[in-house]
């Protein structure tokens, strides 16, 4: 196994183990991004004695919990069914991977946790994970990480930019400080080159490891065929045509103009009420971003939207891009004409990196008179819409929506582009490689 990319958890999982009162720690996130490779890392720095079971290959295992719970007769079934392992008290931690699988594994994560003697994580696939089951079966004695795939700055990570690099690029933001033509062309060169990859670790290494795009679309090929598998697998309850014929056309309607989901025309005679659920479903499942309408532009956010209508994104850019036609794909690949696609892969890409800061995803759209905007967040105290500009054209709606006495809630605006940093009073222009420090931003700009 090559040497893991350096990821965020690290330090989630290192903060996690120098705290004396930890509970047992689940790692949720969707199917391949790096969720046991991060972990089993963890695991065999910090531990004398590493206990991994992954309940998908050794299915065996399952049967440790027959005897009840209590950690003693879950030690001694382990121990006959491998006699090897070693059990020291203080230094040993289980990993239980899929727990998707083993949903009764979870209830023992209680009695893990009173008994003390041993750290426990467990990791799972979003897309298996019942999760209400688990929830009500270890409720108070878990804490949760949801892991998603590598964000911008964990690409320049694994591109070898140290930490300090990443901090220079915040300067910039936080001073208003504009990048230096090379600094620039730099950036976004990397940036293109991360819209194209997306965040699955497999093609982040196969693209650091061959030092070129080969040999990363078939992975990423085989990363849709594999959630399309895992729709037919896991979706109990509902109609799982339903839920694919949806998954199938979320690239088609981020063509269009609008980009947004209309349910009527996925199929014939399709109707709202016949989806039920099949959204949440898919973003449940860690595999794609919904992004609902307000109702009204104002706060609060939760709440304030139509579920009936939304856009859906890919949770990851190159997923969306390996999902195009070949000549689509040609031309994304070798002229990087990103731009030609309605602006769909610009506002997927951000879309992602403000999912990743925590951000839910909200849009507003009226047509008399016209206003549109791709997304809104806010601060403590007011609400922000972000603009995403595939060119440089117009930004109507949003100097509307700043300057407007009819929007009391927004007091500033934000615009990624093709650009260099700015503040013209009214809103702030930022290049879109900087999306992923915009929490710190906004959160160090209120402080200061």
């Amino acid at each position: 196994m090559s040497e893991p990319l350096k990821r965020k958890i690290d330090s989630i999982l290192s903060k996690w183990k120098s705290s004396p009162d930890r509970k047992p720690m689940i790692v949720k996130g969707a199917r391949q991004i790096g969720k046991t490779r991060s972990v089993t890392a963890f695991a065999e720095k910090n531990y004398r004695s590493v206990i991994a079971i992954n309940f998908v290959e050794q299915q065996k295992f399952k049967s440790i919990f027959d005897d009840g719970y209590e950690v003693d007769n879950i030690l001694k079934n382990i121990s006959l069914l491998d006699p090897s392992v070693e059990f020291i008290p203080g230094d040993t931690i289980f990993f239980f991977d899929e727990l998707q699988e083993c949903p009764q594994c979870a209830t023992a994560l209680k009695f893990f946790k009173l008994d003390g003697r041993f750290d426990v994580i467990c990791s799972g696939s979003l897309m298996g994970i019942n999760y209400k089951e688990i929830e009500s079966n270890s409720v108070g004695y878990k804490e949760d990480y949801e892991m998603h795939s590598m964000d911008f700055e964990e690409f320049l990570w694994a591109k070898g930019y140290p930490q300090e690099f990443v901090e220079d690029m915040y300067r910039h933001m936080a001073g208003l400080v504009p990048f230096s033509q090379l600094e620039l062309d730099t950036l976004f060169g990397l940036f293109r080159d991360y819209m194209v990859l997306g965040g699955m670790p497999d093609v982040v290494n196969t693209y650091i490891r061959n030092r070129n795009f080969s040999g990363t679309l078939a992975i990423q090929r085989q990363l849709l065929a594999d959630y399309d598998e895992d729709i037919t697998k896991y979706a109990e309850g509902l109609d799982k045509a339903k839920i694919r014929n949806v998954y199938n056309h979320i690239s088609v309607f981020l063509a269009k103009e609008n980009k947004r989901f209309q349910i009527s025309k996925v199929g014939k005679n399709a109707r709202n009420r016949d989806y039920t659920g099949v959204v949440e479903w898919l973003s449940s499942a860690g595999i794609v971003n919904p992004c609902y309408c307000l109702a009204d532009v104002e706060l609060p956010l939760k709440g304030n939207y139509d579920p009936k209508l939304y856009k859906i994104y890919f949770k990851d850019t190159g997923l969306l891009i390996a999902s195009l036609d070949e000549e689509a794909q040609e031309d994304l690949r070798t002229n990087r004409n990103f731009g030609t696609y309605k602006g769909a892969i610009y506002e997927n890409i951000v879309g992602d990196m403000l999912v990743k800061q925590g951000y839910s995803l909200y849009y507003y759209k009226q047509d008399s008179p016209a206003l549109e905007m791709d997304f809104f967040v806010r601060d403590a105290e007011s609400l922000i819409p972000v603009e995403v500009k595939a060119n440089d054209g117009a930004t109507a709606s949003l100097r509307r929506l700043v300057k407007s006495n009819s929007y009391g809630d927004i007091r500033y605006g934000i615009k990624f582009g093709y650009n260099n940093i700015g503040f013209n009073g009214q809103f702030y222009t930022f290049p879109y490689f900087l999306a992923f420090l915009l929490k710190r931003f906004l959160r160090e700009r209120r402080e200061a």
